[in-house]
């Protein structure tokens, strides 16, 4: 009896099917081209940044924050206070703000070194002042004794009474840095990149005033350079002149034979020979 003829069921002949189309593209005589639309990358957002050298170390901060260290610096000056000072109140603000003027905190606190207005450190409003804040915490700390000689920690403790206070000693090194770029003991050590269209409106004069309010110096003496007790005067009012020069406008910096401008801040000071009389900061 002849055998009948085998029926191959339509799922064996699909898979053949597929096995010859694959074996063609293995074998490389079957190409699928394809065009591929280029991928759009937007370009990144233009960033603002304060350089600080000092020590062979460089750090990274935000204007806000650059400005708000050359005005701790820079109180320290009026009061003929040593730089050990600075490094504490640096500390301090680290470990209480991270160098922002906020207007809160735990409790009542507030402001850079959140200090408290239920505990007679001042009205809210006068705390929120950077200037007064830095000088209501400096007239606690020459209070607290040998505090040059004691840890950093300790001494900021002493003054801030908070919860923790060996918080602060993570905070020297940096501080340390910070302080000798900010003190003017560094020369031209703070430079900042900003975005030009964000800058305020020029005022020169706004600028040349506040430098005498937070140096503590009478205005025929504001341009006055020299090394006290804190540091380099001219390279910390210079130094203070760029680290606020978004808030003041400023197009430029020159001291010495050093300028920073506004519109190659990412290049740092650069020389220009006789820039500047000697012992003068000039802003335009």
């Amino acid at each position: 009896m002849p055998r009948k003829p085998r029926r191959v069921s339509a799922f064996f002949k699909i898979l053949a099917v597929l096995l010859l189309v694959c074996g063609a593209l293995v074998g490389g005589g079957f190409y699928v081209m394809r065009s591929i639309k280029p991928l759009e990358v937007a370009p990144p957002e233009p960033t603002e940044s304060c350089t600080v050298t000092a020590g062979g170390d460089t750090d990274k901060l935000e204007p806000e924050q650059a400005a708000n260290a050359a005005t701790i610096s820079g109180v320290a000056f009026g009061r003929d206070l040593p730089e050990e000072a600075v490094v504490i109140a640096y500390a301090t603000v680290w470990q209480e703000s991270k160098f922002f003027n906020i207007d809160y905190g735990d409790r009542d606190s507030v402001g850079l070194f959140q200090q408290r207005p239920s505990q007679e450190w001042g009205a809210p409003e006068e705390l929120m002042d950077p200037v007064y804040a830095t000088g209501a915490f400096y007239d606690k700390l020459v209070e607290v004794p040998d505090y040059t000689g004691i840890p950093v920690y300790e001494a900021a403790q002493a003054v801030q009474r908070s919860a923790d206070g060996f918080a602060y000693d993570q905070h020297e090194q940096l501080s340390r840095v910070m302080s000798a770029a900010f003190t003017g003991g560094e020369g031209p050590a703070v430079s900042c990149e900003l975005i030009l269209d964000e800058m305020g409106e020029p005022d020169v004069e706004g600028a040349a005033a506040e430098i005498t309010r937070v140096f503590g110096v009478e205005p025929d003496s504001v341009t006055m350079a020299g090394t006290r007790a804190t540091g380099d005067v001219g390279w910390a009012m210079a130094q203070w002149a760029v680290a606020n020069a978004k808030v003041y406008g400023l197009a430029s910096v020159t001291y010495g034979d050093q300028r920073w401008t506004a519109a190659d801040g990412a290049d740092g000071w650069v020389t220009v020979p006789d820039a500047a009389p000697a012992g003068e900061v000039v802003l335009e």
